[in-house]
């Protein structure tokens, strides 16, 4: 096997995304590189300080020797949160010889809450870094697909790799049903959405936890809030921050449905890793989240045609909303939690499509093996 570096942001840096918990990102480049390791690619992650992503110039000096090293021991795969906005590096990097790999989370502009002039300044970097790259590693179909316009037109080579689900006991679930919101209190996620929905609902009974790191974005997380307690929420609705060991284990296990209908979404790691439990969620129609659930266009139980090879008259495990529809998000909560006790009721069926689903969902192993297949590593 060759081997892999894969160069990454440091823990603690990163203007965009700040420097609190461990993101979705991170947590693949952690489990990509150890899954690797257990195919026997020598996998390493090299860290790279800096104020990501485009890092000033000592950041991105650091960048440039990072990647020329690494190239000398392997395959250079890049995060995106650090390569995508420096360029320059990857174009310098280039002229050296070295060709390294991106592995795009998601395309730097589309993160939501930036100014218009940042997201276009973004925008630009990123077609200049994707141009710059003998290829791109995405963590879905859905977001391979947007690459070419991320580039500004042909998009480098893609493998698809999505991220691993572990293996998981069904989760217990609560009473009163639990919802449970687990990202980033960031504006891409939504959380401002799923208050709006539930203030609709306080008619039925269940409590609800927004669990996340909340100093990402200040403003957002008072806005967020701030609306939980105008709408009478606050008895109901817990805004936590960050948890992990046990205290998330506890949380997933209490979990009747999980709730992520970001504006944007690659992938969706809190959903799978609820389907792996048993425990059906609610996602926006158009992102990658739907590309876990498994479910079409038309939405989840509303005529939406499933994924190739699915059976389509089966009851999918959850549903789909318009992103940013408060009122539609809403229904489609009201229709699950209605006689949410009853095992043949929609909440019922649903657990039982997550459950299967959850079972058909890969594993780390297979991430590593589309990377190994896509990157070249194997002899």
């Amino acid at each position: 096997m060759r081997g892999l570096r894969l160069v990454a942001p440091a823990p603690g840096g990163g203007a965009e995304r700040g420097a609190a918990a461990e993101s979705g990102g991170s947590a693949y480049d952690r489990r990509l590189v150890d899954a690797l390791g257990d195919l026997g690619v020598d996998a390493r992650l090299v860290p790279v300080p800096g104020d990501w992503p485009e890092g000033g110039a000592e950041d991105r000096e650091r960048l440039l020797a990072a990647v020329l090293d690494a190239s000398a021991e392997g395959v250079v795969l890049v995060d995106g949160l650090v390569g995508s906005g420096a360029p320059d590096v990857l174009e310098r990097a280039r002229d050296a010889g070295v060709r390294a790999h991106l592995l795009v989370h998601l395309p730097l502009h589309e993160e939501t809450g930036l100014a218009p002039a940042r997201a276009e300044h973004l925008a630009g970097l990123e077609a200049r870094a994707l141009a710059a790259v003998a290829g791109v590693v995405a963590p879905s179909a859905w977001l391979a697909a947007r690459l070419p316009r991320a580039a500004g037109g042909a998009a480098p080579p893609v493998v698809v790799a999505r991220p691993g689900t572990d293996a998981a006991a069904p989760a217990a679930g609560s009473s009163p049903p639990f919802l449970l919101h687990l990202a980033a209190v960031v504006p891409r996620k939504a959380q401002d959405v799923v208050v709006a929905a539930l203030a609709r609902l306080t008619d039925l009974p269940w409590t609800a936890g927004l669990v996340g790191d909340d100093r990402r974005d200040p403003a957002y997380t008072a806005r967020v809030q701030a609306a939980v307690e105008a709408h009478g929420l606050a008895d109901r609705v817990a805004v936590t921050g960050a948890v992990g060991g046990a205290a998330l284990d506890a949380v997933r296990h209490a979990a009747d449905l999980v709730l992520l209908p970001s504006r944007a979404e690659p992938w969706g790691m809190a959903v799978a890793e609820g389907l792996a439990r048993g425990v059906p969620a609610v996602v926006a129609a158009g992102t990658g989240s739907a590309e876990v659930l498994g479910v079409g266009e038309g939405g989840a139980g509303e005529g939406g045609a499933g994924e190739e090879g699915a059976d389509e008259t089966a009851d999918p495990p959850g549903a789909l909303v318009p992103a940013g529809d408060a009122v539609a998000l809403e229904h489609a909560l009201r229709r699950l939690l209605t006689g949410a006790d009853d095992p043949a009721g929609p909440l019922g069926r649903a657990r039982a499509a997550a459950r299967r689903r959850g079972a058909e969902l890969p594993g780390w192993e297979a991430t590593a093996r589309a990377v190994v297949d896509g990157l070249g590593l194997a002899p």
